[in-house]
């Protein structure tokens, strides 16, 4: 049996990370913790937040961002019987980041011109809307009640 220990990071591929690190900078406030590689070659950016990681990816030929999907890497005890059970899947996945003042956040997001692919709307358990970066990848704005 598997055993997941962490998720280690969430990945966005990328076409342009000059252009998608001025969003997540520029925009979204977020510090690199750590980037690799020359335009034009493999590109990587990882922004450490709170016990997780969002990394960017770019440079790979057959790695092309898409509207629906993201990768996650996962700590693992034994990646061989870890890769066996991998599929891929239709529908993808999106990062949610957590914000201190949903409002604010969110006032923020539009005077800065980012695409909502959905406004922000109130459930049971929190407030949270859901945007595009420049390359389509899907981003939740989230807070939590209570919190």
């Amino acid at each position: 049996m598997l055993k997941i220990t962490e998720i280690a990071f969430s990945c966005y591929p990328v076409m342009d990370m000059a252009r998608a690190r001025k969003f997540y900078e520029g925009v979204l406030g977020l510090t690199p913790t750590m980037t690799v590689g020359e335009p034009g070659g493999m590109q990587w950016t990882e922004y450490d937040i709170a016990s997780g990681t969002l990394s960017l990816g770019c440079g790979a030929p057959d790695w092309k961002s898409r509207a629906d999907g993201c990768s996650v890497g996962l700590e693992v005890e034994n990646f061989d019987l870890a890769i066996a059970h991998l599929k891929s899947t239709a529908t993808g996945c999106s990062v949610g980041l957590e914000v201190e003042d949903f409002d604010a956040a969110i006032a923020h997001l539009k005077a800065n011109g980012v695409k909502f692919k959905m406004e922000p709307f109130p459930t049971p358990v929190c407030h949270m809307s859901m945007i595009s970066d420049p390359d389509g990848n899907t981003i939740c704005i989230h807070k939590r009640h209570g919190k």
